[in-house]
């Protein structure tokens, strides 16, 4: 039997799939669409619920972007890392874009994600397992469903999928049909991630070739270039004993994953498939969708949604989450505790990580459950800088990622991975690093949507700082063990 996920009936001929029991409202139903009848946050109002239908039904006919499989397989890596045997690189856009869809774009950031990942596992000496936040990360939360410009007030930019950047009734009105485009772009992006992880492009032999021209000329490039060599020449010992990419793929291949926030429902649930092999549901856009700090709400849609699928899932989690709403979270979406099920991506910024971190950890412990731990060191560290430009300073950044692996080593737990907003491009967005990237300076090339990302160094700087941490971390584990 193939192992693909079909497409879903029409809506009201979809079967039960999934009970469950919810402390607030007794035993539940699911469905893909169960989560229309729950209260809904940071979906857009669109004006012609008729042609918003027409493109669902549209999408149901799509071929699914991912497959059940592959998202069985990540969930089995992600046991891995749950159990201190690996660790997650999450990274990609903030909120990808049509005006910037390009192959020198998707190879770019794919570069910077494995030359981190190689720096990582290096240093770590255990598998890293890598998921892009790409080919579906356009849907973006607001904190306000309008904004004013003057006397103007239009609705909120909620990416590409939903309506336009520029400030004009026309371009901020939401619009179904965007989803069509997504869905085209999605599926472009990764023919092409595809192509390049499987074809030779992400072989550890071409280490050499994943360098970016200005990071070559940077510091950061240096330390890369020195570790590319220690790795050619490790790799030159191994042909010599007869290990090479024709004895072992797993140097001339690489595993590479997808996922996005799960925000506009409509899209999630038309994207939602019965596997044919296991007959769970799939949401097939991506191989792991999270929900944002935003909507994790208990009662809430997007948390009736998430429940009833296969894939792995993440939850934000900021510092107004209490213990005990997290280990609810946990009881609705991970019942049966299953590693690799759930990730908790932690993001409470510089100054909150050290207070509101270890009450989660100590809460989930206690309890049993096996989820995999990230530190996302972006969203609590916006900032506006004195050009009125959003900006995040590196130093907050990486003042987080430290303060999550000592609330870790504190804990006796695992710090399983980072969830970061970068992308391969020379951008001037995030103040600060080894490139002295200035407040005067965020202007000469600040292009993002929506929040600021890494650039390419900067992005390298952090894996070659985080790698320090890991080192520390494995040498504790092996004096405890």
């Amino acid at each position: 039997m193939l192992d693909i996920a079909l497409p879903e009936t029409a809506r009201r001929d979809a079967p039960p799939l999934l009970r469950a029991a919810n402390a607030e409202t007794g035993p539940a139903v699911w469905s893909p669409s169960s989560w229309r009848s729950r209260p809904v946050r940071q979906m857009p109002a669109y004006e012609d619920a008729g042609q918003l239908a027409g493109v669902e039904d549209r999408l149901r006919g799509f071929p699914p972007l991912v497959f059940a499989g592959e998202a069985r397989d990540l969930r089995r890596q992600l046991a891995d890392v749950a159990a201190g045997r690996g660790f997650l690189l999450q990274g990609g856009d903030c909120a990808e874009s049509f005006a910037e869809f390009h192959p020198d774009n998707i190879r770019d950031t794919l570069r910077v994600l494995l030359q981190m990942a190689v720096v990582l596992n290096f240093a770590a000496g255990m598998p890293v397992l890598k998921v892009g936040r790409v080919a579906g990360q356009f849907a973006k939360p607001r904190s306000s469903d309008t904004e004013r410009v003057g006397d103007v007030e239009l609705p909120s930019y909620r990416g590409d999928i939903v309506n336009a950047l520029d400030f004009s009734p026309e371009a901020r009105r939401p619009d179904p049909e965007r989803q069509i485009q997504a869905y085209a772009q999605a599926a472009a992006t990764l023919n092409l991630l595809r192509a390049f992880t499987g074809g030779g492009y992400a072989a550890l032999t071409r280490v050499h070739d994943w360098y970016l021209d200005f990071i070559g000329r940077s510091a950061q490039g240096e330390r890369y270039r020195d570790m590319a060599d220690r790795i050619s020449e490790a790799l030159a010992f191994m042909a010599a004993c007869g290990v090479s990419e024709e004895t072992a793929p797993q140097i001339a291949q690489t595993k590479f994953y997808t996922s996005h926030e799960v925000l506009l429902l409509g899209f999630e649930e038309a994207m939602t498939r019965t596997d044919s092999t296991s007959g769970g549901s799939y949401n097939t856009a991506g191989h792991m969708v999270w929900i944002g700090d935003r909507t994790r709400n208990l009662d809430g849609a997007h948390v009736e949604y998430a429940r009833g699928i296969a894939n792995p899932l993440g939850v934000k989690a900021g510092p107004s989450l209490p213990a005990d709403d997290l280990l609810r979270l946990c009881d609705v979406l991970d019942p049966t505790n299953e590693p690799g099920r759930l990730t908790v991506i932690a993001r409470m910024g510089r100054d909150g990580v050290g207070k509101h971190l270890p009450p989660l950890v100590r809460a989930v412990r206690r309890e049993g459950r096996q989820v995999v731990w990230t530190c996302d060191p972006m969203h609590g560290n916006t900032v506006t800088s004195n050009s009125g430009l959003k900006t995040r300073p590196f130093d907050r950044i990486m003042a987080e990622i430290d303060g999550f692996f000592a609330v870790h080593r504190a804990e006796g737990t695992h710090p399983g991975g980072l969830h970061i907003e970068m992308t391969g491009q020379n951008v001037t967005e995030c103040t600060g690093g080894t490139g002295a990237v200035t407040d005067a300076g965020l202007s000469d090339r600040y292009r993002t949507h929506c929040d600021p990302r890494l650039n390419a160094e900067q992005s390298l700087e952090v894996a070659f700082l985080l790698a320090e941490n890991l080192k520390a971390a494995r040498r504790a584990s092996r004096e405890v063990a």
